[in-house]
């Protein structure tokens, strides 16, 4: 005999149900603030009758907005249907946090939009699979057997509204009961509201979703559209910026690492800084960012989507070829407007195994470099690097140095040392892509005043508290997420023309993303309404020699 419910019966016992088995991570974390003594049991009820609430709510008010608009439409109403994309939604968003303690929010949902399927297999692990199994196929067996009561739609109109109006009330009474943990719970562990599921993510999809109809037609905003190289600037340069991938600085042992990842560079005269920070903790904030002349405090994606560029700062000189190479997802829109190359797959990265790898994109560029007869040249490399959850993958076999490794994406199943020592051999592989850079600039630092950047894009957590990859919110993200590599090389007469003396006092500045913009223009010696030298890691020390141009 089947059960008969109402909507609003079956919406609660729903609430009640994600509240208990989808929310380890906010449980886990909450507990750990306010343990479950005889001083905090009744302060842990209330959070639960609140998230029920809440969750109520909004589930109801969901279901009252489809309930009308498909009134409107004359179309059935698809009660459990909707309950079927909720379920399997909540089922993700549970086990990426309780996985890898991160959070589903609009910054998250952004970077998923722009990650390609081929990353996202990375994190399909037999655990995710018993997820699917408890967490969405058998809760959404159950709702299937349930036989849901059909009323008039002004009466579940009313329903509806009653219940929200209860739900208001339930969590009004509980935060005035317990005002003073509330106030301190609202003020100081903000970060916890950001584990709730499924309130948090669907805010989150309602907050991104209004992105898309912010200023639908607003016209690209030009930039520095009056920029040139001054005629006095005759020599030729060429420019490499690395644009790197999941790369804390920590893990580079030039700044420091037990492991040793930099064999190569260390051989060069590569300049390490050691206080570098990125602009996000995903890549498609950190990418956009970097080249963008906002600053991370101005940054976001709708106006960086709206307005040019560093790449078309340089392009408005019309002095400097731009070429980029790309073997991670996208440029994240960055190049839109510039000579694109995709790396990621065989058709053009001819050294490709387990995946394609970064040092493919080098493959053909001398002929690239040689085609240009008479501009200055900037490359971009975007690189796939450090991606995680599966580092293992990261590097062909022979840089397998430091072991054990973890060999899994399921990074729980690991400890720490595997986890570093797999991240560790894909930094060591960028260090032979680096090198393999410079090598490249260094053959052609006899026509051109060479140089290379390498910044990566963010950081990575590896396990530190219990927190795994990228992507949390950045007043939230601890600093192994925000912490990044950024080394310099110089060749030909740009590396004449650099005190290193005065360069190196600057290693341990507190540097950025917000300098890459300017400290690109200024070695290119570019004057531009957009160039502000006191971002410029660079200005001031440069040595003036004369020189003629070389062709």
């Amino acid at each position: 005999m089947k059960i008969k419910l109402s909507q609003n019966q079956l919406t609660l016992i729903i609430s009640i149900f994600f509240v208990l088995f989808y929310n380890l991570a906010f449980f886990s974390k909450t507990f750990a603030v306010y343990p479950i003594d005889t001083q905090n049991i009744f302060f842990l009820a209330s959070i639960v009758i609140i998230l029920i609430s809440a969750t109520n709510l909004m589930l109801s008010l969901l279901l009252l907005i489809m309930n009308s608009f498909l009134r409107v439409v004359r179309l059935k109403v698809v009660y459990k249907r909707f309950f079927l994309v909720v379920f399997f939604l909540a089922m993700l968003a549970a086990y990426v946090m309780d996985t890898y303690s991160t959070v589903i929010d609009d910054t998250m949902l952004l970077n998923i939009l722009k990650t390609d399927a081929k990353e996202s297999l990375d994190l399909v692990t037999i655990k995710l699979f018993f997820y699917i199994i408890f967490l969405f196929v058998l809760p959404m067996f159950l709702i299937f057997k349930i036989e849901v009561k059909e009323v008039l739609f002004k009466k579940d109109l009313v329903l509806k509204l009653k219940t929200i109006l209860i739900s208001l009330v339930v969590i009004f009474v509980m935060t005035i009961s317990f005002g003073k943990f509330y106030a301190s719970f609202l003020r100081e562990q903000k970060p916890l509201r950001y584990y709730t599921n499924p309130t948090y993510w669907i805010y989150s999809m309602g907050k991104f979703g209004s992105s898309f109809f912010k200023n639908p037609s607003k016209a690209l905003e030009a930039i520095g559209k009056g920029s040139i190289i001054p005629v006095h600037d005759v020599d030729r340069d060429m420019v490499i910026l690395v644009v790197g991938e999941t790369a804390r600085r920590d893990s580079f042992s030039l700044n420091g690492n037990k492991n040793e990842t930099n064999p190569l560079l260390k051989k060069e005269n590569v300049l390490s800084f050691t206080n570098a920070t990125s602009c996000g903790t995903s890549t498609a904030i950190s990418v956009p960012c970097m080249f963008s002349y906002f600053g991370r405090s101005k940054f976001n994606v709708d106006d960086a989507n709206s307005t040019e560029n560093l790449l078309d700062v340089l392009s408005h000189t019309q002095e400097v070829n731009i070429l980029w190479r790309d073997n991670n997802s996208d440029s994240k829109g960055v190049a839109v407007r510039a000579k694109f190359e995709d790396y990621k797959t065989s058709a053009t990265n001819t050294i490709c195994d387990e995946e394609c790898r970064d040092v493919g994109m080098l493959v053909g560029l001398q002929k690239h470099i040689d085609s240009v007869k008479e501009k200055d040249i900037l490359i971009v490399l975007h690189q796939m690097g450090n991606h995680g959850p599966a580092y293992y993958k990261r590097y062909p076999k022979e840089f397998e140095v430091f072991r054990p490794v973890c060999k899994t994406s399921e990074l729980g199943k690991c400890t720490n040392e595997e986890i570093t020592n797999a991240y560790d051999n894909a930094i060591l592989y960028t260090d032979y892509f680096l090198s393999k850079v410079i090598t490249l600039l260094k053959a052609n630092s006899s026509k051109f005043n060479t140089a290379m950047l390498y910044v990566s894009d963010h950081g990575e957590s590896l396990g530190e508290n219990g927190i795994y990859l990228h992507g949390l919110p950045y007043m939230m993200a601890p600093k192994e997420q925000k912490d990044i590599a950024m080394i310099m090389w110089f060749g030909g007469g740009m590396e004449a023309e650099t005190n290193y003396v005065l360069l190196k006092k600057r290693l341990n500045e507190p540097y950025s993303h917000d300098n890459v913009f300017h400290t690109i223009l200024g070695m290119f010696e570019v004057e531009s309404s957009v160039y502000k030298p006191e971002m410029d890691i660079l200005d001031g020390v440069h040595i003036q020699i004369n020189s003629t141009k070389n062709n």
